[in-house]
């Protein structure tokens, strides 16, 4: 009988699931075995949370993937409630703090809302779906034009993007046509004001199904497909090492944890894409150590603030049956917070941020009945502009041998600051959101900083380079230096200052690297079969 290739994926988040998928789907010959450390919370694997309709199955949901199943961190784990803002690009419920405070816990004074989510779906099941295409100096240098216009379109098609969603909402027309006036001559042709790029794929009544890893996966959890044939997903397995003689991955040791049985998982290729400080952290812990390992870690910062849309303007701009009209399509999905969302891109040199912009009947708070804007008849905009950290090497995540976390690593201790390079921008950030909620209403909240690791967007821990020159984890197809079939993936490859939701980037990249993949176990097979 002839050897099958098999491929163990550490994560099953979109990153992941885009590994699982472009390898079966380019290879009839392939195998894959992805393994997830939290446990399965829908009924199909990876799907959205936000999809559930039932407020208390969707807190459960939402609870169960907060860190441990069990044991005395488990209420301590959650975000805190004044650093959550749903329905922004901002930390929300679903996610655990990895500086939590107890035994076992990381150290991250200087970046406190660290967080992470642990279940089959990673942060896939939590996320906004906010997927804009990079642009400028946000982009890969070493890639050319032509084949990343190629990644991230394969990446748009496997995140299901959506270009023009609630275009159809009076409301987002009306928000839109207010922050035009007030930014639209200062801004680059073809950068302007636009509804905000989403993955999901949109229902007749106005609503969307928010995309998952479930999206991404498509035919591998399908029933009766040649390639769920060829993929097994093992939730509640912790993958504790990657085993490798030093210059090859030879495969994972799991801890099962329901048993507790640990094994070892023999594999042709390993694929990390757990997330951007377990993923280097799983690394250190196997031994694979390259200089550059969980350093240059950047975020985008997120500057936001909530806002009562004004009666006057937007009575100009929505006629009174129009708003109705509205109203009465959202009441069918109540569930669902988000009923239109707009942008304003990262442009250079002149806005080198990014403006999000989302509307929801009510505030992302409770507020005072006394309060002026209390059940205001327009409702309110949750506004955040997206700031960009500048890599450095001294920012970064350490790994101690000698203390362990909660789960039996090595102690993560975060160390990060803003510097003098991010400061003017952060505080022009401020301004122009400033003239953004004095155009559309009445400020609810004043505009603020959150604090580091808010945005849950971290990049540069495994960076990418075009050479091996200390700086850089991976190679151009995410395959760590050293190691031809040891690839990793996720945000944290990402060596570029960003402003936006990097998840359309990450996959594009993990197209890249399942692709090389593909190739390189056919290289090997073809070797071995002439022999």
């Amino acid at each position: 009988m002839s050897h099958i290739p098999t491929v163990a994926v550490v994560g099953s988040g979109p990153i992941g699931s885009a590994y699982a998928r472009v390898i079966l789907e380019s290879s009839p010959d392939i195998r894959v075995v992805m393994f997830e450390a939290g446990p399965q919370l829908t009924a199909v694997p990876g799907e959205s949370v936000r999809n559930i309709a039932d407020p208390d199955e969707k807190a459960r949901a939402r609870e169960r993937s907060q860190g441990p199943l069990s044991g005395e961190y488990r209420e301590s784990l959650g975000i805190p409630a004044g650093v959550v803002v749903e329905g922004m690009f901002t930390a929300r419920q679903g996610t655990h703090l990895l500086d939590f405070g107890g035994p076992g816990s990381a150290h991250a004074p200087t970046f406190p809302a660290a967080a992470a989510a642990t279940n089959v779906g990673g942060q896939g099941a939590h996320w906004t779906c906010a997927i804009p295409r990079p642009a400028f100096s946000e982009k890969l240098d070493f890639i050319d034009d032509a084949e990343w216009e190629e990644l991230i379109s394969t990446a748009e098609g496997l995140l299901h993007a959506q270009h023009a969603a609630f275009a159809d909402s009076p409301i987002g027309t009306a928000i839109r046509a207010v922050l035009h006036d007030e930014f639209g001559a200062e801004l680059p042709e073809g950068y302007g004001v636009s509804t905000l790029p989403v993955a999901g794929d949109p229902q007749p009544d106005g609503s969307m199904v928010w995309a998952g890893a479930d999206t991404v996966l498509g035919p591998l959890i399908e029933p009766g497909t040649p390639e769920a044939a060829r993929f097994e997903l093992r939730d509640l397995s912790l993958v504790r090492r990657v085993e490798h003689d030093g210059s090859r991955a030879t495969g994972v040791t799991v801890e099962d944890l329901r048993t507790k049985e640990v094994s070892f998982f023999p594999a042709d290729a390993v694929v990390v894409a757990a997330d951007a400080f377990r993923s280097p952290q799983l690394l250190w812990a196997s031994g694979i150590r390259p200089s550059a390992l969980g350093r240059y870690l950047t975020e985008h910062h997120v500057v936001i603030t909530t806002v009562a849309l004004d009666d006057e303007r937007m009575s100009a701009l929505i006629s009174d049956d129009e708003f109705a009209a509205e109203l009465a399509r959202r009441a069918q999905n109540a569930a669902d917070p988000v009923a239109a969302v707009n942008r304003i891109p990262f442009s250079e040199p002149d806005h080198p941020f990014s403006l999000q912009v989302m509307y929801a009947e009510n505030p992302p708070f409770p507020l005072d009945p006394s309060h002026p804007a209390a059940g205001n008849r327009w409702g309110y905009v949750n506004m955040g502009y997206g700031v960009r950290k500048h890599p450095r090497v001294e920012d970064g995540v350490t790994f101690d041998d000698g203390e362990l976390d909660y789960q039996g690593f090595p102690a993560m201790t975060i160390e990060y600051a803003l510097t003098e390079a991010e400061q003017p921008e952060l505080d022009e950030a401020t301004a122009r959101l400033r003239r953004a909620g004095a155009a559309l209403g009445s400020f609810v909240a004043e505009p603020r900083l959150l604090p580091n690791g808010s945005s849950l967007h971290y990049m540069g821990t495994m960076r990418m380079g075009p050479v091996d020159d200390g700086t850089s984890v991976a190679d151009p197809f995410s395959r760590v230096w050293g190691y031809d079939n040891l690839v990793v993936g996720g945000n944290a490859l990402i060596p570029t200052a960003n402003t936006m939701n990097p998840t359309l980037t990450s996959v594009a990249i993990a197209v890249r690297g399942a692709r090389g993949l593909v190739e390189q176990l056919a290289t090997v097979g073809a070797a071995e079969a002439a022999r």
